[in-house]
This record gives C-alpha cells, sequence and structure tokens, in this order.
C-alpha cells in the first residue's frame, strides 16, 4: 500500500473516531464493565442461567413486533412492554424501569452504538445495556431464544424482554436470606450492573466499591418515578 494511500485511511478512521467520541459524549460508569466489592474480588461474570419457571413460553413462541427505535429515548415511553415483558418473566416492573433509567446515560441510537462496538468489541448494546454472553446466557428456552444479540440496538422490545428475563435468573440465584443490608431489588440492580459473582458476594455480606454504590445510587433517585411509570 502506497504512502498516500496509508495517509488517506488514517485520516478516514481519524474522523469517523472524532465523530464517535462526539456522538456519544461522556460515558458514566454502570456499563457492566466494572463493579468488583473491595475485598475479595469475586468473578464478575453473567452467571449460570436459573432454570426458568413451570410454564414460561417455549422457545419458539414468537416475540413481539420489533419497535424501531426513533427520535429522542424516554424509558418511561416504554412502559407497556416493561410491564407485559416483567410479568412474562415474574420480576418486579419498577425494578425493570429503573434499570433502564440507570442505563439510559448514553444516547441509544443504533448507528452510534454499532460505531462504537466497532473500536470496542466488548461493549453493551440496546437500551437495557446488555453485552453479549448475558444476552447468549439468558435467551435458551426463552421466547427470543432465536434471536441475536446484534439484533438488540434495532428492537427495544427485545431488549426488554432480554433484560426481564435476565433479571429472573438472577432471582433465581439468590440466598434466600442474604446477610447485606440490601434488599432483593437492591442486590438484582447490583447483579445487573456487576453480575452473578459480585451481586452474590454482595448477599454475603462484602462491601460495594464506589462504582457499585454509584449504580445504587442512580437507582434510588430513579425509583419514584419508575414507579410512577409502571402504575
Amino acid at each position: 500500500m502506497s504512502e498516500e494511500r496509508k495517509q488517506t485511511r488514517w485520516a478516514r478512521w481519524i474522523v469517523i473516531g472524532v465523530l464517535v467520541a462526539a456522538g456519544w459524549g461522556i460515558v458514566r460508569g454502570g456499563g457492566h464493565d466494572t463493579a468488583a466489592p473491595s475485598s475479595p474480588s469475586p468473578s464478575s461474570a453473567g452467571g449460570a442461567v436459573a432454570a426458568a419457571p413451570s410454564g414460561s413460553p417455549s422457545a419458539g413462541a414468537p416475540s413481539a413486533a420489533p419497535s424501531k427505535p426513533s427520535g429522542r429515548y424516554e424509558p418511561a415511553d416504554y412502559a407497556a412492554p416493561v410491564r407485559r415483558y416483567a410479568a412474562e418473566a415474574g420480576v418486579d416492573p419498577q425494578l425493570l424501569m429503573a434499570i433502564l433509567y440507570n442505563e439510559s446515560y448514553k444516547p441509544h441510537d443504533p448507528d452510534l452504538e454499532r460505531a462504537w462496538q466497532r473500536g470496542k468489541p466488548d461493549a453493551s448494546f440496546g437500551i437495557a445495556n446488555m453485552h453479549r454472553a448475558a444476552f447468549d446466557d439468558t435467551k435458551p428456552g426463552r421466547p427470543f431464544a432465536s434471536r441475536q444479540w446484534e439484533e438488540l440496538p434495532d428492537d427495544r422490545d427485545l431488549a426488554i424482554q432480554a433484560a426481564a428475563w435476565h433479571l429472573h435468573d438472577l432471582a433465581g440465584q439468590l440466598p434466600a436470606r442474604p446477610s447485606a443490608p440490601l434488599d432483593k431489588d437492591e442486590l438484582l440492580a447490583l447483579g445487573y450492573n456487576a453480575g452473578a459473582g459480585n451481586m452474590l458476594a454482595f448477599a454475603r455480606g462484602v462491601k460495594i466499591g464506589p462504582q457499585a454504590q454509584s449504580y445504587l445510587d442512580r437507582l434510588h433517585d430513579n425509583w419514584a418515578k419508575s414507579g410512577e411509570a409502571v402504575k
């Protein structure tokens, strides 16, 4: 490749990088990448998938029609699918809505998410900011079993449905009597953010770190309006 062509190619990538960075803004904490407890350091992986409750929808059942993203994103606008998929997965709709509010710290434009993911392959997708591993662990035996993680930016209903069932699976891993001074919703939110391993450590009483505390603080801030949204 000639020197001139190399320079042209690099210039094009630099421009793309600048545009993506400008559109993305400053990403705050809570993106599921780091939120480990102070000590010990449990695994931050998504954890094993709990068994679905009896009577859960079969893998062959179709998901709802895709909800194509358009205009400004506001979590409360998705109250109907939040209620529907929370009921389907047997989780608290207020918690599911609060998770969406917590994860709305960055713009959720499909093209921008994909441009960002090309530079950061382990980035999360969709309005619930779900990582590939969490999605793939959650979908077996579920109504969206045939769907792909790459579809999340374009189908917000799918993102909500997957988040609801992920919360369901996290709940199945919680001990009956956690020793931590945190309630079930707080532990599930931390599990969604930091992974099942960290959630179980927090449930045993391990002190949460500053990033996990920040996520929990935002959950508290978003709790009341989340409840109003799903009434």
